[in-house]
């Protein structure tokens, strides 16, 4: 499988945002039995509102996101927009969620990467493909 380009990457991300709306939620929220949520983010720029479709693996009561951006040698901005502004809200199964973004320490990541890979074994290939460590990202409901 070759690596998608990040303009090929934005694009069908928001081709699925655009399937998403237009469905109503009834389309995107999942691709097989792949969980996705609609990650809504403050543009580390502009302050805008972004929607982009994350993968996430449902940790306890948090979320576990993967900026693997395909494994590209880059962020996606989706994961810097969170590093700015860590308040994010998520669309997960019709649910309107408040969130907080908080980093996955590489002692945490090494117990959660295995169940990501085993959730979507692209992952693996992914990080093989990147000179980049990628970063996990754990969404929390504000205390």
């Amino acid at each position: 499988m070759a690596r998608l380009k990040p303009e090929t990457i934005c694009l069908i991300g928001r081709f699925h945002v655009w399937l998403w709306k237009l469905t109503g939620g009834k389309l995107g929220d999942a691709f097989g039995t792949l969980p996705f949520m609609m990650l809504t983010t403050r543009g580390r720029k502009t302050g805008r509102k972004r929607t982009t479709p994350v993968l996430y693996l449902q940790n306890g009561p948090d979320f576990i996101v993967v900026a693997s951006f395909g494994g590209n040698d880059m962020h996606p901005a989706w994961y810097l927009n969170l590093e700015r502004y860590p308040e994010a809200e998520a669309m997960i199964n019709g649910e309107r969620r408040s969130l907080i973004a908080h980093k996955v320490f590489p002692e945490q990541k090494h117990l959660i990467w295995p169940r990501l890979v085993k959730l979507y074994p692209n992952f693996a290939i992914y990080q093989q493909r990147t000179r980049r460590d990628i970063p996990l990202l754990r969404l929390s409901e504000p205390a």
